[in-house]
């Protein structure tokens, strides 16, 4: 099964979406892309998993990640086995986000309410 979804991320569909997030330019280009793209829940849903990546790889059991989030324990549970055993997608962001030297080759705008 993990074999089957890695390969289907290489469909020419996917590997678009993946080259048109890589033409954005500003936290707002993404945050406008996103929006269009996406619902509203669907964007809460994955800064939910990222917070979610975020505190288990400070170290802080399954439980109290969810606990502390609302996200559910099947969710927390998902976000773990790919922070463990995935492709390092969400390792590699966490170090980035940690890291203003390798962030900033992307130009910031502050977001606002009304963005």
């Amino acid at each position: 099964m993990y074999y089957y979804i890695m390969n289907d991320l290489k469909n020419i569909k996917t590997k678009k979406l993946f080259q048109a997030l890589l033409l954005l330019e500003t936290e707002k280009e993404v945050a406008d892309f996103c929006r269009d793209l996406m619902t509203i829940s669907e964007i809460e849903e994955f800064a939910s998993r990222l917070e979610v990546a975020k505190k288990l790889n400070e170290g802080i059991p399954q439980r109290k990640v969810s606990a502390d989030t609302g996200v559910s324990i099947a969710t927390v549970t998902r976000v773990n086995q790919w922070l463990k055993r995935g492709k390092g997608g969400y390792t590699l962001v966490l170090n980035r986000i940690n890291s203003p030297k390798s962030i900033n080759h992307h130009k910031h705008q502050k977001l606002t309410s009304a963005s």
